[in-house]
This record gives structure tokens, C-alpha cells and sequence, in this order.
């Protein structure tokens, strides 16, 4: 029965060879494939992202939670090119062993950018999209850049190096409800933060993730080619969001031909744990029903 499915992460892990690397993911239930790529953050991963949504989501279709590189057990190359540009081929790479020519993504913040640079890149292999708070395709239009949330996240390796204050400082923005942010989530998050490989691979997408010369920071600016996609996409909003404002996504709403918009109220930068049941919701329907 649905209901006495293993969906723990030791159940669900598994490893992938992609390309030159391994990138590590959780897989749970059947059908058409849906890829969920994590956002940026310290210590992040797709099952911190998304455990939450996976049992409702698993219900419907074949979900893999991917580790981008550099990120939870998925390698920690040092990369030279764009982070978007390689964590989307390398995802691409990942399909292409499993024998899946194409796929649904929901992305979330960095995970959003991965996803836009999937269906730029390889566009026959993309699906529906479901994007929250995409990185990429921020433009903001009233609200100042670096938002708050990202001058945490840039600092958080700054001198005198990572500590549970800045951890703290940087979850808390993500959420509005604060009593989400508890004393467990935030040793959860410092642990993996800290741990010496993870470290390693944050220090290494840094480096890459604007992108170190003038090209490959146009390469980044996802904002300059999403009108090209014609995918469906569904884009989520955090009326409260404080990592990537509200403001931002009226410049992509206008700029991609076949996308809608949902806000949600009293919601930060995680709406998928916010909203969870309704945040599941709108992605099962979007992903499964007539578009008029």
C-alpha cells in the first residue's frame, strides 16, 4: 500500500554516474519523471529541500531529489564554466544513464536557474517547469541587489568563516513563519554546512556560481534569454520573500510567453515547506492537467 512505502532517505538514495562525475539523488514512486534540484544555501541539499513534498509527490510521479554538483554526496569538482551551465548539463548527464529522455523540473531558487538553463539548453528534454524564487531570472525591478538574504549567503564563508550565528541569521530570512526555525533545523543545517567536503564544494560554486569573467556573468543572467522558453512554467512567489523579492518576478512573468504566476502570502523564500500542502497541490494539478 502507498501508505507503508519506504520514503526515508536511506530507502530512497541512490548514486549516478553523470558525465565525468557522480551526483548523488533520492528516487521514489513511478510514473512521469520529475526532477528537483535544491537552492544554494549552506548545507543544502535536495532532501533538505524537499522531503517534505515527496510522499504527496511521489503519489504521481517518478522523483528524483538531485544533489547538484558540488552539493550534499554528489562530487565536488573544481569547475571552471558557469555553475548553471554545468550543474544543467551534468543533470542532463545523469538522465541520459537512467535512460530518461525527458523530464519535469521544479527548481527552487539556485535550483530554479538550473532548471531555466536545462530547457535553454537542451529544450527537447524539458518538460513542464515549476519554478520558486528562480535564481537567474531575478531582475529586480524596486527592491536593491545584493537582497538581504543574498548578502548572508555571499558572507557566510567571509572571514572569520562559518559559524551557527551566520547559519541562523541566513535560515531565518528564508522563512516567514519563524517558528519553523528550530533549535534542530539549525544544527541539521550547521552540521552538513560544515562538514569538511561540503565546505569544500561550497568554496568551489562560489568561485563559479556569478561567474568569474564578463561572459560567463552574462551567461548567468538568465534574465537576458528567458524569452526563448516556451515551456510551461508555473513560477511560485513568497510574498515575504527577502532572498529574491516579489518585485523581480514581474520582469520574468513579462518576459516568458507561456508562464503564470501563484503568490503565496505570509511566505518567504520556502514555500514549498510554508505551503506544503498547498504548494503540493498546485504542482500536481499543473503538472498533470489540460492547459486551456
Amino acid at each position: 500500500m502507498p501508505g507503508n512505502r519506504d520514503l526515508s532517505f536511506e530507502a530512497t538514495s541512490r548514486f549516478g554516474k553523470a558525465g565525468d562525475i557522480k551526483l548523488h539523488y533520492n528516487e521514489a514512486g513511478e510514473g512521469d519523471v520529475l526532477v528537483m534540484l535544491h537552492g544554494g544555501g549552506p548545507g543544502a541539499t535536495s532532501w533538505s529541500n524537499f522531503k517534505q513534498n515527496l510522499p504527496a509527490l511521489s503519489e504521481r510521479f517518478r522523483v528524483l531529489l538531485v544533489d547538484q554538483p558540488e552539493f550534499g554526496l554528489s562530487d565536488k569538482p573544481e569547475i571552471e564554466e558557469q555553475f548553471l551551465t554545468y550543474s544543467a548539463r551534468a543533470v542532463r548527464n545523469l538522465l541520459d544513464e537512467l535512460g530518461i529522455e525527458k523530464a519535469h523540473f521544479v527548481g527552487n531558487s539556485l535550483g530554479g536557474g538550473a532548471s531555466l538553463r536545462f530547457a535553454l539548453d537542451y529544450p527537447d528534454r524539458a518538460g513542464r517547469l515549476v519554478l520558486m524564487g528562480p535564481g537567474g531570472a531575478f531582475a529586480p525591478v524596486l527592491s536593491p541587489a545584493p537582497s538581504e538574504g543574498l548578502k548572508l549567503l555571499f558572507g557566510f564563508l567571509q572571514p572569520p568563516g562559518p559559524t551557527r550565528e551566520k547559519l541562523e541569521a541566513f535560515v531565518r530570512i528564508m522563512v516567514y513563519d519563524q517558528s519553523i526555525v528550530t533549535p534542530e533545523l539549525i544544527e541539521e543545517r550547521y552540521k552538513a554546512a560544515t562538514d569538511p567536503a561540503t565546505l569544500r564544494g561550497m568554496q568551489n560554486f562560489m568561485k563559479v556560481a556569478v561567474g568569474s569573467t564578463p561572459e560567463q556573468v552574462r551567461e548567468g543572467e538568465l534574465w537576458r534569454e528567458i524569452d526563448r522558453i516556451e515551456h510551461p512554467t508555473l513560477m511560485t512567489w513568497g510574498r515575504d520573500d527577502r532572498v529574491l523579492p516579489l518585485d523581480g518576478a514581474f520582469f520574468a512573468l513579462h518576459q516568458m510567453p507561456n508562464a503564470r504566476l501563484h503568490v503565496f502570502p505570509r511566505c518567504g523564500h520556502w514555500a514549498q515547506l510554508e505551503h506544503r500542502q498547498e504548494f503540493d497541490r498546485l504542482v500536481i494539478d499543473f503538472l498533470t492537467q489540460p492547459l486551456d
